[in-house]
């Protein structure tokens, strides 16, 4: 296990600034991520979109627009995009009535990579107890609605 320090003491840390620190986890997180499904060969929104469509039946592309839409700002046009790509490489398929399938390939990648992303999310929770991370995303949360933002996560 690393050494960790807090950067300020708990009477400094009371005026430090919440858009500084998380924003700053925001990054280091999503770009451990992004690193992680990298060496996986997928982007963060080709990871979303096989884990829409992963069901036997698939899913309807026109659907799996409407959900990830809006995710870290990424638009109907790089989606298309992302979904082109997938199909360019079997791991997807998509009927004539718009419907996406994930392919056996597909499956494969979509499976090891799930075993890696739940050993990336262990690492990023290590020495933090699940009722503290709850309390932290609460506390995000309370404050997101206090400036009169909106943040939603299905």
């Amino acid at each position: 296990m690393d050494t960790f320090t807090y950067s300020h003491s708990d009477e400094d840390l009371i005026d430090q600034p919440i858009g500084y620190w998380a924003s700053a986890a925001g990054e280091a997180v999503v770009h451990h991520i992004r690193t992680m499904l990298a060496e996986s060969g997928l982007t963060q929104p080709e990871w979303w979109i096989l884990n829409q469509i992963v069901a036997d039946d698939g899913r309807d592309k026109a659907a799996v627009l409407a959900t990830l839409r809006g995710y870290l700002n990424v638009g109907d046009g790089s989606l298309q995009h992302d979904i082109r790509a997938l199909h360019e490489r079997g791991l997807l398929t998509e009927d004539a009535d718009g419907r996406l399938r994930i392919t056996d390939e597909g499956r494969t990648l979509r499976d090891n990579t799930a075993l890696r992303q739940q050993k990336t999310r262990d690492q990023i929770h290590q020495g933090i107890p699940e009722e503290e991370y709850i309390r932290t995303l609460k506390v995000l949360q309370r404050m997101i609605h206090n400036v009169g933002g909106s943040a939603w996560h299905h």
